[in-house]
Order: structure tokens, then C-alpha cells, then sequence
């Protein structure tokens, strides 16, 4: 489920916000003991980054999914994707996390259909005393005071969701996002420089 970008931020009735995080996308899928944490594109980071698959193993639940994103924050709590490739340790204070913005799947059950509402209370529940895994952070519940909290505190932008949302595959527009002004998207310059490059080697299977 992806946001849909706009130009400007707003406020609407029954809807929520939050920190948008400047990380890698992520789905964490746990069974029993095995945990495998996958890009959107269909990568497998798991044994890049195994303490956040161990901490994702020590949640509660024996079956999970949770979708979020992967990031390193510095002392004032802020995200750059670019310390992913190439944190610096003047300035990163954080090993790599992830922010867990949603719940698909939990103890043997879909909730995927469920509305955002009770997803993000269950997905509060169990994370409650979690290491290494955290909710994403909610802002204001007015979408322009929220607004004002990501320009004081340097975030990328924010997340505006519908409470009433279900979780759909690709775009939606029942999520929207807002960035920052001339905010350098690192992200989506390296995401450029890998789809134009040429395939090389065998094909996966």
C-alpha cells in the first residue's frame, strides 16, 4: 500500500498523521522462529540485517506480518535514507530499526481488511515493551499543526491516512503523503540509477 503524493498539507475528518519516515521500505514476515525481512521490490535483507529480525522473532505472536519501513535516526530522532548505505557515526545514533506503520497478519489471521483504526491499536499492542521494532510515530491530530511539528523537527514529511482504510495493494489515494519543500530525496535518485542500469548476471529463480 502506497501514498499518493500532494502538493500541499491538510486537514480532514477522520483521518490521522504521522512522521513520514526517510528509510527502505520493508515487510517482516514471521512463522514460529523463522523471520524474513523483504523489500518491496522482493529482496530478502534478512541476514543484512539480523538484529532486527531477531527482534522481530521475540514478538508475541507466532504468526506476523508488518509493514514499515527500515531507518537510523540521529539524537533529534530524524531519518535519512542515506545513512542506510552510509551512516555516519558523527551524526547516526541508532543502529538500524524498523518503524512498523501497520499489521496485515497476526496469530493466524488476516486483518488486513480490518479498518486502520484497529489495525494500529493491535499493532500498538504488540509492540508495547518492543526492542528494536516501533510504531511510527503519531503527530497532531490536525493535519496543519501536524504539518508544523515536521517542519520544526526536520522530518521528510508526513503520512495522512483515512482511519476507516483498509489495506489495499499499490497506490491508494485513502493515504497521502506531503515532503518538505526541495527535500533531497535520495532515495528516489538511487531508486532511478538502479531501474536505468542494465541487468546483468543469471536470472533469479
Amino acid at each position: 500500500m502506497a501514498p499518493t503524493l500532494v502538493r500541499a498539507p491538510f486537514h480532514r475528518a477522520g483521518w490521522v498523521y504521522e512522521e513520514k519516515v526517510d528509510g527502505y521500505r520493508m515487510l517482516a514476515y514471521k512463522d514460529g522462529t523463522r523471520v524474513r525481512l523483504v523489500s518491496r521490490n522482493g529482496v530478502d535483507h534478512t541476514r543484512r540485517h539480523t538484529d532486527v529480525a531477531a527482534a522481530v522473532a521475540r514478538l508475541r505472536p507466532s504468526t506476523l506480518v508488518l509493514d514499515g519501513e527500515l531507518a537510523e535516526f540521529d539524537e533529534q530522532l530524524r531519518s535519512r535514507f542515506e545513512w542506510l548505505r552510509d551512516p555516519d557515526p558523527a551524526t547516526v545514533a541508532t543502529p538500524p530499526v524498523l518503524i512498523a506503520f501497520d499489521v496485515l497478519y497476526v496469530k493466524g489471521r488476516d486483518v488486513s481488511q480490518r479498518p486502520l483504526r484497529e489495525r494500529r491499536a493491535r499493532l500498538e499492542d504488540l509492540l508495547d515493551g518492543a526492542h528494536v521494532v516501533y510504531p511510527v510515530r503519531r503527530l497532531a491530530a490536525d493535519g496543519l499543526k501536524a504539518w508544523a511539528q515536521v517542519v520544526e523537527r526536520g522530518y521528510e514529511g508526513l503520512v495522512a491516512k483515512d482511519e476507516a482504510s483498509t489495506y489495499e495493494g499499490g497506490r491508494t489515494t485513502r493515504w497521502l503523503k506531503v515532503k518538505q519543500k526541495d527535500w533531497t530525496v535520495e532515495e528516489d535518485r538511487w531508486r532511478r540509477r538502479i531501474s536505468a542500469a542494465p541487468l546483468r548476471g543469471p536470472k533469479t529463480k
